[in-house]
């Protein structure tokens, strides 16, 4: 089994920071007029999905801990969103590689969940 030290050594976590960066490639390319608006929404909430994980990692509780994957889930789908929006906007043509990123992180924060819940029983 392997003891993680740190919440860099969840993959997981390695896969959303990876989301992160996608995402501020991606809003680079964004209209100027937009740094106040998408841009800056977009990128708080790629940081908080992989920031919740890094602060559920530290919670003792296992309450505490699921609270904080719940929101960084929750700032999954707001990512999500706004893959679709700067899509619809024509801001980028193709959202597929942080869309499928998206996914990837969500199922594993989900199935991570799912193992720590079954802690609780």
């Amino acid at each position: 089994m392997f003891t993680t030290v740190s919440f860099e050594d969840l993959i997981v976590w390695q896969k959303a920071h990876k989301f992160v960066l996608a995402a501020y490639k991606l809003t680079n390319k964004f209209p100027k007029e937009e740094v106040y608006g998408l841009t800056s929404q977009f990128r708080r909430a790629s940081v908080s999905i992989a920031a919740n994980i890094a602060e559920g990692y530290k919670k003792k509780g296992i309450k505490d801990k699921l609270r904080f994957y719940n929101i960084a889930q929750g700032s999954l789908e707001e990512c999500r969103y706004f893959l679709i929006l700067a899509k619809d906007l024509e801001y980028t043509t193709s959202t597929k590689y942080e869309t499928d990123l998206i996914v990837e992180v969500s199922k594993m924060l989900n199935a991570y969940c799912r193992t720590i819940a079954s802690n609780l029983k």
